[in-house]
Order: structure tokens, then C-alpha cells, then sequence
């Protein structure tokens, strides 16, 4: 009995009673990060994110894996500076895909400000998503502004005919351009254009887009990144190029919980149709820009196929493990 009593006592004190835990809780995982892109790879659950910190700390991106949500495993340094020779500071926003057994992380660096100075969105590959990644390029795949667009925030989404697109843009600007089969470069459109805008109104950056019921919903970050305004908007076309007219907010602030919520990406469970939105959000006990947390919740469509109000929440989501 005394033996059995001491190892409760061990389980308890050690928080093996936390595997318990039935909803993941906000944030979902310890430290500041950002960015983050949510998606599902090999029936886990992934969240690549931005490490929050100033600019010249930004020099390496960490991984986050789960099978149910609630219990999450860290990849530390999947990829750094010393793997791409190019990239100097201010490494973020991490979108990663899996193609022909390959992982393909793509990235922002430097916070180029004009064309002269190095930088821009770059990619590399892996043979597993927790890495390691080496750079494909050895230099950046986007290294201009085009159509006024800064070279961060990238997004790549994959069409229903395998074709792949990157969209990407700051500066109020967003660009979509095909991309090669091999990711190398960017084939051209018809018309002979390789960046074609299709920034919304009120957009400055962050671009997301997923299709659904053979709608392309386009969602973006609006306001200042470290301001209260900040927030998440979206739009729906019949093409990944547009036109995207504005329908409105589904995620923003909450004053009793946290601000500056934006910046987001969605994960879908296909077998049961669940969908959840990943963000991050600056606590109100935060000063610093860059306390930033990454958080997670439901998003639910309504019956004419919008997106409702998404609800912030400190408890976050159920413990849902991919069948």
C-alpha cells in the first residue's frame, strides 16, 4: 500500500496526470512564436512558426509536431542560417509542403526594403518534415519586389490539378505566381506575366489560401502586427487568382484575453471535416512586440459556406487524434 501510495504521489507530482489533458489549451506549446503554419502531414498534426524575437535573433526555425493536438513534441533548429549562406536575419514565416516524398520549406529572410539588398523568400527541402532542410536554391527564389509586394509571408497552395502557386507579399501587396514542378523557379501565365496581384482591400500581409466545396478561400492579415487592430479577413472566388472582393473579420482580438491576434493558417481533418484555425496572439500581460504566442481553434462555416466569427479562448481545442 505504501508503495502504491508513493507512486501516485510521483505521478501527480511529476504531472503524469497531465496526459489526462482533454483540450490543448492557448498557447499550445511554451515560447514566444509566431507565424505559424498549421498542417497535416503522415497523421500528425505540425505547426511551423516564426521564433519572436528581435530581427537579428531571428536566425533559426523550430518545429512542432502532435498526434492529437494536446501533447506536442519540439524539432529544434529544423533549419538555420548556417544552411543558407544568403539568409542574415529575420528568418519567417515558415510554409511547408510535402511533394514526390519530399518536404519543401519555404521562407522569408533579411526584411529586404528595397531591391539592392540581399534577400527575399527562399526554400529548402527535407527528407522528413522535422528536417533537417538544406537550401535547394543557394539563393533566394523571390529576391525583388514585384507589384509594390515585399518578399515575405509566403504561402504555397496546391491546386486541385496539382498545380502549385505561390502567394506571398507585405507592404499591402499580394502576389500569386505557378510555380515549377521541381520549385525552382515560376512558370509563367498565359498572358506571359510570372507575378499577378491579387491583393484584396485592406490587406497588408500574411495570405492564406484553401479550397473548399470548389470555392478558393483567400484569408489575410489586416492592421499593424503590433498594434490591437490587427486581425484576420478573407474572401471567396471561383479561381485562386481572383477576383477577391472582402467579406469581413473572422478573427481578431478579444480585450479579456489576449491582442494582436492574426497571422494565421487552417488545418483541415478531412475524414471528419474539422477545421481549425492556428494564429498568434500577444497576451495582455505583454509589452515587448514580439511576445508573441501561438494559438489554435475551431472554425466552423455557416450554411451559404462563410466563415463564422472565430471565439479566442484560452482553453483552445478537444484532444482530436487523426484517424
Amino acid at each position: 500500500m505504501k508503495r502504491t501510495a508513493l507512486l501516485c504521489f510521483f505521478l501527480l507530482a511529476t504531472g503524469a496526470a497531465g496526459a489526462q489533458q482533454k483540450t490543448s489549451g492557448n498557447p499550445v506549446f511554451p515560447g514566444w512564436y509566431a507565424d505559424p503554419e498549421g498542417i497535416i502531414f503522415d497523421r500528425q498534426y505540425w505547426i511551423f512558426p516564426t521564433y519572436s524575437a528581435p530581427y537579428g535573433k531571428q536566425v533559426f526555425f523550430d518545429a512542432f509536431s502532435s498526434p492529437d493536438l494536446v501533447h506536442w513534441t519540439k524539432h529544434a533548429r529544423i533549419l538555420d542560417t548556417s544552411a543558407v549562406k544568403w539568409a542574415k536575419r529575420a528568418m519567417w514565416a515558415p510554409s511547408v509542403i510535402k511533394k514526390d516524398k519530399k518536404y519543401y520549406l519555404f521562407f522569408g529572410a533579411n526584411d529586404i526594403q528595397h531591391d539592392s539588398i540581399p534577400g527575399g523568400i527562399g526554400v529548402a527541402v527535407a527528407d522528413r518534415p522535422q528536417g533537417p532542410y538544406r537550401d535547394l536554391l543557394g539563393k533566394p527564389l523571390v529576391d525583388k519586389f514585384h507589384n509594390g509586394a515585399q518578399p515575405i509571408d509566403q504561402f504555397v497552395f496546391r491546386d486541385a490539378d496539382g498545380q502549385h502557386y505561390l502567394i506571398y507579399g507585405g507592404w499591402r501587396h499580394c502576389n500569386i505566381a505557378r510555380l515549377k514542378p521541381d520549385f525552382t523557379g515560376f512558370e509563367p501565365f498565359p498572358d506571359g506575366s510570372v507575378f499577378r496581384e491579387i491583393t484584396p482591400d485592406q490587406y497588408v500581409e500574411g495570405p492564406f489560401m484553401f479550397r473548399r466545396g470548389g470555392k478558393y478561400y483567400f484569408m489575410w492579415s489586416e492592421g499593424g502586427w503590433t498594434g490591437p487592430n490587427y486581425a484576420v479577413a478573407y474572401a471567396i472566388a471561383d479561381s485562386p487568382m481572383g477576383p477577391f472582393r472582402r467579406i469581413g473579420r473572422v478573427l481578431q482580438q478579444d480585450p479579456s484575453i489576449a491582442n494582436g491576434a492574426g497571422h494565421h493558417s487552417v488545418m483541415h481533418d478531412e475524414k471528419r471535416d474539422l477545421w481549425y484555425i492556428v494564429y498568434h496572439r500577444r497576451p495582455n500581460t505583454e509589452k515587448d512586440a514580439n511576445s508573441r504566442e501561438t494559438c489554435i481553434e475551431r472554425m466552423y462555416f455557416d450554411e451559404d459556406g462563410h466563415i463564422r466569427p472565430v471565439v479566442i479562448t484560452r482553453e483552445g481545442v478537444p484532444a482530436s487524434t487523426l484517424r
